[in-house]
């Protein structure tokens, strides 16, 4: 994208130049981060330059209500005063795009942040706020995506150009698992969106997590926790515009983003501070509109390919948050991490039961369903003879089915356990998964 000082830079041309038709509103009042602005008709998404008393930031136009305009700051909210101008610059959002993106860190509005320079190599602009392809454009989804983890790829097979959603409550590894599919993964290149990341966490992730060579192959985007709300909801947009150029060129494109929870509180802050009622658990109603409009912009399209791993995160490990129930509804499957099993060692804590990739049906063989539906079988067997053996009520011979289940169990876990440095091969996951069977299948 054009960098914030050039769109400014623009603006000052605009407010010096005498041959240009300036459109210039003032500001009425401000509420939270919202600037109520009287002035020119403008339509919604158009950017525009704050005037503060020392500096300057764009703006994008919000809403608009009984002849005011809504207007919400891209950056630092400037020290406006009333009356203050607003520059409209008749532009809409927009992003640089090209190949020169791979190996960079980018800020919530594309821009980069890793003191490397400015982008190079041949860049084309891209429309941040872009519909998605029609249903009918749409590629089928015929082939396997390979994560480099041998529990989904085993028992969750995922396709490529799926959607998928890792959910789980908080510090029970999602982070590390995303991580583990972008090293691992089979996509020419990752864009990673860290939406709402702790300050703190951003270097972790990027040098213990991801690693020079995940970084190699990576695009990521990064808004931190302090930073505006709609520049955290914008990140998310940013990072899905980038993974559309990608495709485009006729690449797979792995889309990872955490934390979808997070782009939905601050588009919860911003309806909120935008007037909307509070509906289910305090989120607005718009939230849930937007929800959708980002989640279907992933996929397959005609020549290219986006699968896209999101992560939930489960307040108070509920799996019917409200958030987490309407995105487990538009995504194409889902991958639930339990504290259980965290709390036991047991890494990625992978719940399978409650796990599942509505394609696996339509991408994996007969056989492969087979072996997985039988350990799946044993997985629900042991669960339910579970707080028998804790007690010692469960009397061995009673059951030849849970006998077996118990009997499988050490080696199902040690199936299901994969240190985060490990990336184990599709063909070396479906060996194990056939030896762990056997003749049972």
């Amino acid at each position: 994208m054009a960098s914030e000082a050039e769109w400014l830079r623009v603006a000052n041309r605009q407010l010096s130049s005498r041959h240009l038709v300036r459109r210039v509103g003032r500001v009425m009042r401000v509420i939270g981060h919202i600037l109520e602005v009287a002035g020119p008709k403008a339509s919604l998404g158009e950017l525009c330059a704050l005037s503060g008393e020392e500096n300057q930031t764009l703006g994008e136009v919000l809403g608009f209500r009984e002849g005011r305009l809504y207007v919400v700051p891209l950056g630092p909210l400037p020290e406006v005063s009333p009356g203050a101008p607003v520059l409209f610059l008749e532009e809409q959002f927009r992003i640089r795009c090209g190949p020169g993106l791979v190996g960079r860190v980018l800020d919530g509005l594309g821009n980069p942040i890793d003191d490397r320079g400015p982008l190079s190599g041949p860049l084309s602009w891209r429309p941040v706020n872009a519909p998605a392809i029609p249903p009918l454009r749409r590629g089928r989804i015929d082939a396997r995506y390979e994560t480099g983890v041998r529990a989904i790829d085993g028992l969750l097979t995922i396709g490529r150009g799926q959607r998928l959603g890792l959910f789980a409550g908080s510090g029970v590894g999602k982070s590390t698992l995303l991580s583990m599919m972008a090293r691992g993964g089979g996509a020419d290149v990752n864009v990673i969106a860290l939406v709402g990341e702790r300050g703190r966490e951003v270097r972790e992730f990027l040098e213990d997590d991801l690693g020079e060579e995940g970084m190699q192959q990576s695009v990521v985007v990064v808004s931190t926790s302090d930073e505006p709300a709609y520049v955290r909801s914008k990140a998310a947009f940013v990072a899905t515009a980038i993974a559309e150029y990608f495709r485009d060129q006729g690449m797979h494109v792995a889309l990872f983003m955490d934390s979808l929870t997070r782009f939905a509180m601050a588009e919860r802050e911003v309806g909120l501070a935008m007037g909307e009622p509070p509906s289910s658990r305090g989120y607005t109603p718009s939230v849930f509109a937007k929800l959708p409009v980002l989640l279907e912009r992933a996929g397959p399209g005609s020549v290219g390919a986006i699968t896209a791993i999101y992560t939930v995160l489960i307040e108070g490990d509920d799996v019917n948050d409200p958030v987490a129930d309407a995105v487990r509804g538009i995504l194409d499957g889902h991958v639930v991490l339990s504290r259980g099993l965290a709390n036991r060692g047991q890494f990625p804590a992978i719940d399978v039961l409650q796990s599942l990739s509505r394609l696996f049906p339509s991408i994996a063989s007969e056989a492969h369903q087979r072996a997985a539906r039988r350990v799946r079988e044993w997985l629900a067997r042991y669960a339910e003879i579970e707080d028998l053996l804790r007690i010692g009520a469960y009397r061995p011979g009673a059951d030849p089915d849970a006998d077996e289940a118990i009997r499988r169990m050490p080696d199902i876990i040690a199936f299901l356990r994969q240190s985060k440095q490990e990336t184990v091969a599709f063909e070396q996951a479906m060996d194990q998964l056939f030896d762990l069977v056997g003749d049972a299948s």
